[in-house]
């Protein structure tokens, strides 16, 4: 299923799980930027890392 991720939102990746919660911080067609606790922020391509978004009362 396919999300449409908006700044702001907050994901977690299950194929990398030890980089924590992550806040999207901006979305250009499928080039996802986002801060993740442990990682830092980074560019996901969406085709490449799964994200999944996280309820807000959840973090």
């Amino acid at each position: 299923m396919a999300f449409a991720f908006e700044p702001g939102d907050l994901v977690e990746t299950p194929d990398h799980a030890d980089w924590g919660l992550g806040q999207v911080q901006s979305v250009i067609g499928e080039r996802i930027t986002v801060n993740f606790e442990h990682r830092g922020k980074i560019v996901i391509l969406s085709e490449n890392i799964r994200l999944i978004p996280v309820p807000h009362g959840r973090n």
